[in-house]
């Protein structure tokens, strides 16, 4: 009981609310596709559902000849057309003669339309997404020159001969365009296994292997690295010994007792080691003026007081580009193939030994927990269209059970003349769901025995 007290149920409703308007969307969207589609050429469709609904609904009507509704387990949704073998498995209706209005009636390339309906339409979604993110947003980021302090190294970064300062400039022989991006340009790097640092006016390279990437690609990889700040003081915790002993919002923390402590990480780590001291004397800069207060920790061994985190309030310059309606378009297109690359390389990295399935293989909760604490409309967007991108590649594999494993059927068909029986199908689409819901059932139980460990 004390856990599920513990638990931040606002933030957990919060990244709830995104993750499933978000899916809503790319579902709803998807089956759209094979909905239109088979409209497009003439095939009845039954049911155009979002969610699953066995044994009943959450909401149903009927509109001409199809049944529109809301299931009520959110883990996807589908279109029933009429005389086709999907996860229905409607047996019966297979075992009349082919109705014209029927999928398994219409020609093969008209089926292979249908069934790749939902895929081309998630693509085109994701385009569209990064156009207008881009033309609204553009795109925004921090020069490694921008990092005035240098970086701060967790412990995996420090392990990997990273040190607090050093100026990171290239990765694979490459520039480093965005420092916020490091882990990803590391994650992904084809050229060589190093990275370029500027130490105490020095340049050197630090290599890397297989291992710091598989590190990275798992779930709890912390930070690696983030930028180096100082402690200007933002606000205060309810009954702050900072704020009672006279510290005041823009103060700059630079030590505690004797130790000079200039930036944030450096002061965190120190507190780390007094616990259980009751107070400290707390060195502040107010202006040009160096002050002084003994200052009362709290039960945990806290000053209460919180740091300004935005960059700009700090003085780090960060660059955006910006981008024309026009201009958008050709680089929404490059945006959404760029994106592809880096899921089918993260996909590659679960075979090479570059990432562990039970690392980095993770369900609805791990999609879930990516979304922010508050609501971000770019984030939101941004990440939508990376699931597109995701479910379009996902439904085009060959198969059994998705549209890829249809496709592949009707492919094979066109190229050989001779169609697959109905009871091939169906046994073919029974493997299939066995797969995929083994795959689904994998994935949860991972998240699970993380969220215990």
């Amino acid at each position: 009981m004390i856990q599920l007290l513990a638990i931040e149920w606002g933030t957990i409703g919060i990244k709830a609310a995104q993750f499933i308007l978000s899916f809503s969307i790319l579902i709803l969207l998807h089956e759209f596709g094979h909905f239109i589609t088979a409209r497009w050429f003439k095939a009845r469709v039954e049911k155009f559902y979002l969610f699953f609904n066995p044994w009943f609904s959450l909401w149903k009507t009927k509109k001409g000849e199809t049944e529109y509704g809301l299931g009520w387990i959110p883990l996807g949704g589908y279109v029933k057309i009429s005389g086709m073998i999907d996860e229905s498995m409607d047996k019966e209706a297979m075992k009349l003669p082919p109705q014209p209005y029927e999928f398994r009636a219409k020609p093969a390339w008209q089926r292979l339309i249908i069934m790749l309906g939902g895929i081309i339409v998630n693509i085109i979604l994701a385009i569209l997404i990064f156009i207008m993110i881009l033309w609204v947003w553009g795109e925004r980021y921090m020069p490694p020159s921008s990092a005035k302090y240098g970086i701060h190294a967790d412990s995996l970064a420090k392990a990997n001969g990273f040190r607090d300062g050093d100026m990171i400039t290239h990765v694979g022989g490459l520039p480093l365009k965005d420092i916020l991006n490091l882990r990803g340009q590391i994650v992904y790097n084809e050229g060589p296994a190093e990275i370029t640092v500027i130490r105490d006016g020095n340049t050197l390279n630090l290599p890397y292997t297989n291992d710091l990437i598989r590190k990275l690609n798992t779930r709890n990889a912390g930070s690696f690295v983030s930028l180096r700040v100082p402690f200007v003081v933002k606000s205060f915790s309810a009954g702050s010994g900072a704020e009672k002993a006279g510290v005041k919002k823009g103060d700059r923390i630079v030590g505690v007792d004797s130790a000079s402590l200039l930036y944030y990480n450096d002061f965190t780590d120190y507190m780390q080691q007094q616990k259980g001291r009751k107070s400290i004397s707390l060195k502040v800069l107010r202006g040009k003026d160096s002050l002084s207060y003994t200052v009362n920790l709290d039960e945990n061994g806290k000053v209460g007081a919180w740091p300004v985190v935005e960059f700009d309030e700090l003085g780090f310059h960060s660059e955006k580009k910006k981008y024309g309606f026009f201009e958008a378009i050709p680089a929404g297109f490059r945006k959404c193939w760029n994106t592809l690359g880096k899921y089918v390389q993260g996909l590659k990295q679960l075979f090479n030994g570059k990432a562990k399935a039970s690392e980095s293989v993770g369900s609805v909760i791990s999609i879930g927990s990516i979304y922010p604490d508050k609501w971000d409309w770019q984030i939101f967007w941004t990440l939508t269209a990376v699931f597109s991108i995701v479910l379009a590649f996902m439904n085009v594999l060959p198969v059994p059970g998705l549209d890829g494993g249809h496709a592949l059927f009707t492919l094979a068909e066109m190229i050989t003349g001779k169609k697959p029986s109905d009871k091939f199908l169906e046994y073919a689409q029974i493997v299939g769901m066995v797969l995929l819901l083994g795959l689904m059932a994998y994935a949860l139980g991972l998240d699970i025995f993380r969220m215990f460990k």
